[in-house]
């Protein structure tokens, strides 16, 4: 009888839907917004503004505040930039989970929403609580410093990068 079970053919999965699992997609997105905010507040309450900690010979944990976006873009722009960042971050993000609630039929573009949601919503909080973003990981060679990031960032970026990777996977079409 072993060799009967081994033969059974049994029916294929059903092809992924965000929307029967569209909520499983913001609880995760929920999760990195989430662990962003407790590492942003673990930093915040051991580190003095300004203050960075030694942890290898390219890498130091620091505690800065960025009022601007991505590498300080519109940094010193005279505090608009802030409001402007929080509608879009919320924006996007709402569209996101909407594009979500209806429909992709990728994982992977699911993957790339619950990114970007997350990271999104995490930098959102910190405008709306402190008028900037807390940045805490800092990459640097030969005293060039790339400039401070954190987890919403790499989430933000992930999501963008598996965006693209699944712009190029066959078959991840949203359904109408």
């Amino acid at each position: 009888m072993v060799v009967l079970e081994a033969l059974t053919i049994k029916p294929p999965a059903p092809p992924f839907d965000s929307r029967r699992h569209w909520r499983a997609c913001l609880m995760w997105a929920g999760a990195g917004l989430a662990a962003d905010q407790g590492i942003k507040a673990w930093v915040a309450s051991s580190l003095d503004l300004g203050e960075q900690v030694f942890v290898t010979s390219w890498f130091n944990i620091v505690h800065v505040l960025n009022p601007g976006a991505a590498f300080s873009f519109l940094a010193d722009a005279g505090g608009w930039q802030r409001w402007c960042l929080v509608v879009v971050g919320v924006a996007v993000s709402i569209v996101l989970a909407w594009w979500l609630r209806r429909g992709v039929a990728s994982r992977l573009e699911a993957a790339a929403y619950v990114g970007l949601i997350g990271g999104a919503l995490g930098n959102v909080v910190d405008r709306l609580r402190l008028g900037a973003v807390v940045d805490y990981l800092d990459l640097h060679w030969r005293g060039m410093h790339w400039p401070a990031f954190n987890l919403a960032d790499i989430l933000v970026v992930g999501g963008a990068g598996l965006l693209l990777l699944a712009s190029f996977v066959p078959g991840g079409a949203r359904r109408a």
